[in-house]
């Protein structure tokens, strides 16, 4: 029995690496014969103090026509205000969700900030995040 079991084990190790070998092959041709369509919204985010900043979503219709959707800035007067941000949050995943419903795909996320520390405070710039999906083209 153990000489069996001894034999069998190499066979089995070999079977599973030849299977995951080609399934990864398939699923990377797969991949690399696909044409894609790309779409592409991004946030900005103000940083600054008083509410005085401009805060959006910014998408383009097929039709090159930008389309703007309100943020609030992450300060109010008194300082800054959570309940904004969270906000924010939710206008942000209801994006995400409504264009995943529609078949795109998320591939990549991309943020960065702007800060103007001339004064010594971190309370004025921008926070900018872009989200990159596709999709399969017909």
């Amino acid at each position: 029995m153990k000489n069996i079991l001894k034999n069998l084990l190499p066979a089995t190790i070999i079977a599973v690496a030849i299977f995951a070998g080609l399934s990864f092959k398939n699923s990377s041709q797969n991949n690399a014969n696909t044409i894609y369509e790309y779409k592409q919204f991004s946030t900005i985010e103000s940083v600054i103090s008083g509410g005085l900043g401009r805060s959006r979503i910014l998408t383009t219709d097929d039709n090159g026509t930008l389309i703007e959707k309100d943020l609030m800035n992450f300060y109010s007067l008194v300082g800054i205000n959570f309940g904004n941000i969270a906000n924010n949050d939710r206008s942000i995943v209801d994006k995400l969700n409504e264009w995943t419903s529609n078949g795109w795909e998320l591939t990549e996320v991309t943020s960065g900030a702007q800060t103007n520390m001339s004064n010594g405070s971190t309370s004025n710039g921008i926070f900018i995040t872009r989200y990159l999906f596709r999709k399969p083209k017909p």
